[in-house]
């Protein structure tokens, strides 16, 4: 137990729970956005409890991956169809290839609801969806996020027990900052497109990274993952678009009020 606390051991923590926290970004958008689906007294409720469960399923899978880690890369089947398709899948494939297709659709049905009329004069005809039912999807959804995460920690360490204080001590911040990022879109509402769209980029990531591991070609052309410097740069030129955006926006309302009040005066 001794050997635990290490100045190696500890600081491979510390690296493992930032690494955690900066991978649960996207998780944590995807959370905040599904728990929006049910009645809003409830919304902290399945935040707390789907990130709960999910710790624990979590660790479970890190059992899991770390004593069938080949049976993972094992293929499972092929599909050969010739000049469109080509691919040799295996579950982790598989797993990375449908959970980023599902966040897409995620983030593609939300923006166009966003977009809808009814939304926007806010009107109430849309139920709201099962406690039960939203949870269940935040811990499926927790689970696809948790592979990237458990396979970036094994390449750190093959300390069981600090793998798991990591998954614990991340879970816990997730639990504390849910709320928050949950908040903090709903009173600026402006930064909800650019969640989704961030979510979006997190879903064509995953499905990448799921093709290039199957050994994927479309049409003859084969695919690549989406490297994570790619990635983060993205999400830099996205934020920076959205604050310049919001800047020019505010600017062009300030010479709208302007040349309304300048008219008014004109006329009188």
């Amino acid at each position: 137990m001794a050997e635990l606390f290490t100045i190696g051991n500890l600081m491979t923590l510390l690296m493992l729970i930032l690494l955690q926290a900066v991978l649960g970004f996207d998780n944590l958008l995807y959370i905040s956005i599904e728990s929006k689906r049910v009645a809003e007294d409830k919304q902290k409720f399945v935040r707390k409890l789907g990130i709960g469960l999910a710790i624990g399923l979590r660790i479970i899978l890190l059992v899991v991956v770390v004593k069938m880690t080949k049976s993972f890369q094992d293929p499972l089947f092929e599909i050969h169809v010739q000049n469109f398709i080509d691919g040799e899948f295996n579950l982790q494939s598989l797993i990375t290839i449908v959970g980023g297709a599902f966040i897409l659709y995620t983030a593609v049905k939300e923006i166009n609801h966003m977009l809808a009329i009814e939304h926007l004069e806010g009107s109430g005809d849309e139920k709201p969806r099962s406690v039960n039912l939203t949870i269940f999807w935040i811990v499926l959804m927790n689970l696809v996020f948790s592979f990237d995460s458990i396979l970036s920690a094994m390449a750190l360490t093959d300390n069981m027990i600090v793998m798991t204080i990591a998954i614990i001590v991340s879970g816990l911040l997730m639990i504390y900052m849910a709320d928050h990022v949950a908040e903090f879109l709903k009173k600026n509402r402006m930064y909800e497109v650019l969640g989704l769209f961030i979510l979006f980029i997190v879903g064509v990531m995953l499905v990448t990274e799921g093709g290039h591991s199957a050994h994927m070609k479309l049409l003859g052309n084969p695919i690549h993952a989406m490297t994570k410097t790619t990635f983060y740069f993205v999400l830099f030129v996205l934020v920076i678009v959205d604050v310049v955006q919001g800047r020019y926006q505010k600017k062009l309302e300030k010479m709208r009020a302007r040349e309304a009040g300048n008219s008014s005066i004109a006329e009188s």
